[in-house]
């Protein structure tokens, strides 16, 4: 689902990146906004902040994408605790509501 708000710290083991965090699920996300010499050819460690919170997130590269200034990756989740999947499913749940209401 797409999210606003979001942001990311992305470690690669090599160095320290900044971005957004544009779409989630349960199982991945969409960064944005990353430098281009950001390494995500590998294991990425995530910190992803908003609303209060923040999640420690392990994740896997799957797709990159550049243009000529920011780079965006999509991950696989790997590995997350159990408040990221809470948080996530409170997502799902006022989008449906949202949806329903609109259906009515």
């Amino acid at each position: 689902m797409t999210i606003n708000g979001l942001s990311a710290d992305v470690s690669s083991g090599k160095g320290f990146y900044s971005g957004m965090v544009t779409d989630l699920s349960r199982f991945g996300l969409r960064l944005t906004d990353l430098r281009l010499k950001c390494d995500t050819n590998q294991r990425l460690s995530i910190v992803v902040s908003g609303q209060g919170k923040n999640f420690k997130i392990l994740a896997r590269p799957c797709w990159t994408k550049t243009d000529s200034t920011r780079k965006s990756v999509g991950v696989e989740i790997m590995n997350a605790s159990w408040g990221w999947t809470e948080f996530v499913i409170s997502l799902e749940t006022a989008s449906a509501d949202v949806q329903r209401d609109v259906a009515v």
